[in-house]
């Protein structure tokens, strides 16, 4: 997923409860983990303020399940 730095990132669940895992000492966002309910949408906010450019690696859960691994790359202005 390539994004601007001024740009958010949307996940969404419709049967099962989404959580997206960040590496704690590699997140772009103010938060490593995002959790939602069902048909919720989970949104990551922009990156920090600061944040160069880079490719950050996130898990994807399912009911707690590793379903996917993801990657949210921020683009150089």
């Amino acid at each position: 997923m390539l994004i601007e730095a001024t740009d958010q990132v949307v996940w969404v669940a419709e049967s099962g409860n989404l959580r997206i895992e960040f590496d704690p000492q590699r997140c772009p966002f103010s938060s490593n983990v995002f959790q939602a309910p069902p048909g919720v949408r989970l949104i990551s906010g922009t990156p920090r303020a600061g944040l160069g450019p880079g490719s950050f690696k996130y898990r994807l859960l399912i009911n707690d399940h590793v379903i996917a691994h993801g990657e949210v790359i921020i683009r150089g202005k």
